[in-house]
């Protein structure tokens, strides 16, 4: 019994995610990007530590009937997705009129194809095709108050990168670099703490350690690809096959 309880109360820890999606929502539509940001931030969290939770508590042995993967890909589609989609709107940073809709509606439209795919996380714990971080675009849209040309261009790359079969690093699961990557991960977590508080005068050097981590998680995809792509030669299977 105490078991179950506690696979409920991770299910409920996991749910808390599309209430924090809530108040990001609400956060933009008052105007405070910044509190968006910190309980975007608070989301984040939630997410990189539910999945470690679940696995501690067995929640696929006790609650077996309750699809717990599914709850978190609504989840994040909330967090990830729409919040920030609406926070990019209620800052300006789209355009007027028919541009405007046309690029909000973009990572709306590929993410959910992405969420959908049986094979978005591959059985090595990694993702296939660009993996809907549109919270981190906000976050950077925001901080470093890029122009509507740079924020267009991102959108509409970023969403083609959905339908293309890179693998992305997992930072929480993929094995390889797994260490350093948990590491840098909260080296990350930290820079974005930190440019909020200092935001909108922000440090040079923060912002340079903050992409610093991005160049390593494409870096470290990069690898991940090659590295998928030669042992499906090496298998004789399709280069494009999923593994999962």
């Amino acid at each position: 019994m105490s078991r179950r309880l506690a696979g409920m109360a991770v299910h409920l820890y996991t749910a808390s995610g599309s209430v924090l999606a809530l108040l990001i929502v609400l956060a933009a539509f008052d105007g405070d990007a910044i509190t968006a940001l910190w309980i975007g931030l608070a989301a984040l969290v939630v997410d990189g530590t539910d999945g470690m939770l679940a696995r501690t508590a067995r929640v696929k042995e006790t609650i077996p009937w309750f699809d717990g993967a599914r709850l978190d890909d609504i989840v994040d589609y909330l967090t990830y997705v729409f919040a920030p989609v609406v926070l990019l709107w209620t800052t300006g940073a789209l355009p007027d009129g028919a541009p405007g809709w046309v690029l909000a509606a973009l990572p709306l439209l590929a993410s959910s194809y992405q969420f959908c795919r049986v094979d978005a996380k591959t059985d090595d714990h990694t993702f296939l095709g660009f993996p809907s971080y549109w919270n981190v675009v906000a976050f950077y849209v925001i901080v470093l108050d890029l122009d509507r040309v740079t924020v267009a261009t991102i959108l509409v790359v970023c969403s083609l990168l959905v339908f293309v079969p890179v693998r992305y690093l997992y930072p929480s699961r993929t094995q390889a670099f797994r260490s350093l990557s948990l590491v840098l991960t909260a080296v990350w977590i930290g820079t974005y703490a930190l440019l909020l508080v200092e935001y909108p005068s922000v440090n040079p050097l923060v912002v340079a350690v903050s992409l610093a981590y991005l160049g390593y998680y494409l870096a470290v995809s990069g690898y991940l690809t090659v590295a998928a792509r030669r042992r499906q030669t090496r298998a004789g299977t399709p280069l494009d096959a999923s593994t999962t």
